[in-house]
């Protein structure tokens, strides 16, 4: 039996990571901050409706639409109170979660923070298409990144794809045409696009670099979904080399 956590005599936020969308890829540690949680604060619809509803929380906030000021206020009151005041991100909430400018209006605030990591929607991907982000022989390097937007004026996505290495792109469902555009590296290079990866209705999409787009494009693709590229994702890994774990 799963103990429940005592009642926290401190003022603190928990930073809890969800998941890439599985109720079940929950750590057990942030499964049990969520279910005892007094206050629930959560990354809307990128957040599994089933980890909402499993919580005893009596207070469920969505916090989609939310200003910063809000949610802040609304945490360092609840936390003040000497609530469970649990914050869910979607993936790990360290991968583009946004969390740092939270913490620290909250340490101003003399609240205390503690993060628990998740599971990144870049390893439920790999997970969907059966292979390794890092092969011996083929890439011993990931690199994470998105592309440029409202809220990143240039990226390094060209300069990147030169390096040879696994490369996983967030926030770029939308432009894959742009994203694609840019790379470097030979159009042959296998590329897939996981959407929902973990979710019930994911969809995988396998191709290269020339092609992707416009088969993520046929395949009804064009948000939340995650891009990857090199030779680890390919069916065949080329070049790949037996690990020394089985000589």
């Amino acid at each position: 039996m799963v103990q429940k956590p005592a009642k926290s005599t401190s003022t603190k936020v928990w930073f809890v990571g969800a998941g890439p969308g599985d109720p079940e890829l929950i750590t057990v540690k942030g499964h049990n901050l969520v279910k005892n949680a007094d206050v629930l604060i959560y990354a809307g619809s990128l957040v599994n409706p089933a980890l909402v509803a499993g919580s005893g929380a009596a207070v469920k906030l969505d916090s989609w639409g939310m200003h910063l000021d809000d949610i802040v206020d609304t945490m360092v009151q609840h936390a003040q109170a000497s609530k469970n005041v649990v914050r869910l991100h979607s993936g790990d909430p360290s991968l583009y979660g946004a969390i740092v400018e939270q913490i620290e209006k909250l340490e101003e605030r003399g609240v205390a923070v503690e993060i628990v990591p998740g599971v990144s929607s870049l390893f439920a991907a790999a997970a969907a298409l059966r292979t390794q982000l890092t092969l011996r022989g083929v890439s011993e390097s990931v690199i994470v990144t998105r592309p440029a937007g409202k809220t990143l004026k240039e990226d390094q996505i060209g300069k990147f794809s030169r390096l040879n290495s696994t490369m996983v792109v967030f926030l770029g469902t939308e432009k894959l045409g742009e994203i694609t555009k840019k790379l470097a590296c030979p159009k042959d290079t296998p590329a897939a696009v996981v959407y929902h990866a973990s979710w019930p209705d994911q969809k995988i999409v396998r191709g290269t670099v020339a092609d992707i787009t416009a088969k993520a494009k046929d395949a009804g693709i064009e948000h939340t979904a995650l891009l990857l590229i090199g030779g680890v994702v390919g069916q065949k890994k080329k070049g790949h080399v037996p690990s020394y774990l089985y000589s």
